[in-house]
């Protein structure tokens, strides 16, 4: 029941008298919880690795925080061992310099606390995301205030599998980010919500963005790809959408397909909407997917409306890369 103006004036505000306490309070928080989803934390502001859920805290004056000024990455944890680490993080440093955000280490030291964070945290399966912030320092537009830059990450304890089920889709109505931002991997996630919100309310799984041009661009947090009715795969082009992680892979991979004779081609290019529509296949494609078939897009079949043969043996090709690849993209962790 939603209090009344009398019951607002009346409420009383705790003041916490010392950090103790605070912290007591934050324990409280987690003492309940069963499996804590987040084994470990660093941040540059501690300048170090945080294994207390009630401690993985950012300042509120971190530019991240109040002016979105920041960018982050992802790469999933698999088995024990960090999939396409160094891919990810040559996208994070690109995103920082488009967002005039200097990193306060160098690639390699951001590689190394990343490997060490993923060994603290035992965690064998889930996801690693990290982020470049301005910093924390005031509350003014640019970070000129700020002492330095910082980097924070967690790792997150979660399930996922290969995804074998299809799913419906839509077209968003929510304007898509202009090409500066949708290149960029960074904070300003608020059209990508809006985005998946949309398609939520309607009752499917998310929805695609097309751009002012009439061409298919991405999904809200995903890339896209289609197979036509002649076996070519088509992943749109990459310069007005990100550039995925695990759809470059994808595309490193799927040759593969052609060589045994089940795919025609591969290329990357841009496809309308009418034509989209009219594929034989069509698949989200992401880190931890890694490829999802979708069967129905705006209340019509993909196809036959069912999960394509050549969408499972792409995602085959990426799933079996995650787990048994070759070393140049896959990092065995070293948990002590």
């Amino acid at each position: 029941m939603a209090a009344t103006s009398v019951d607002m004036e009346e409420l009383k505000v705790h003041v916490f008298s010392s950090a103790t306490e605070l912290v007591e309070k934050l324990h409280d928080k987690w003492s309940s919880v069963e499996k804590v989803p987040y084994p470990a934390m660093y941040s540059s502001v501690y300048g170090g690795i945080i294994l207390d859920p009630a401690m993985m805290v950012i300042p509120i004056d971190d530019h991240m925080v109040h002016r979105g000024h920041g960018v982050f990455d992802t790469a999933i944890i698999i088995d024990g061992y960090l999939y396409e680490l160094d891919g990810h993080l040559d996208r994070i440093l690109l995103s920082a310099s488009r967002a005039k955000i200097s990193p306060p280490f160098p690639k390699l030291t951001l590689r190394s606390i990343l490997i060490q964070l993923t060994s603290a945290s035992k965690c064998k399966k889930g996801t690693l995301r990290y982020w470049l912030s301005a910093g924390p320092g005031d509350f003014l537009l640019t970070p000129a205030g700020c002492p330095t830059s910082a980097f924070y990450a967690v790792v997150i304890d979660e399930e996922f599998s290969q995804c074998k089920e299809g799913v419906k889709v839509i077209t968003s109505t929510v304007p898509m980010k202009v090409p500066l931002f949708a290149t960029s991997k960074n904070v300003n996630y608020l059209p990508n919500v809006l985005s998946k919100l949309e398609a939520e309310e309607k009752g499917v799984f998310a929805s695609i963005w097309v751009d002012d041009e009439g061409y298919v661009a991405e999904g809200p947090n995903v890339n896209v790809g289609f197979v036509t009715h002649e076996k070519e795969l088509i992943v749109p082009f990459f310069d007005k959408i990100l550039s995925g992680c695990t759809a470059k892979r994808l595309l490193e991979l799927a040759p593969k397909l052609v060589e045994n004779g089940r795919l025609k081609s591969v290329k990357v290019g841009n496809i309308t909407v009418e034509e989209a529509k009219q594929a034989a296949e069509m698949m989200y494609i992401g880190s931890t997917l890694p490829v999802l078939p979708i069967i129905e897009w705006d209340e019509k079949p993909i196809g036959d409306g069912k999960v394509g043969e050549l969408t499972m043996a792409l995602s085959d090709l990426v799933w079996e890369d995650m787990v048994a690849g070759p070393e140049t993209h896959r990092i065995k962790v070293p948990y002590v």
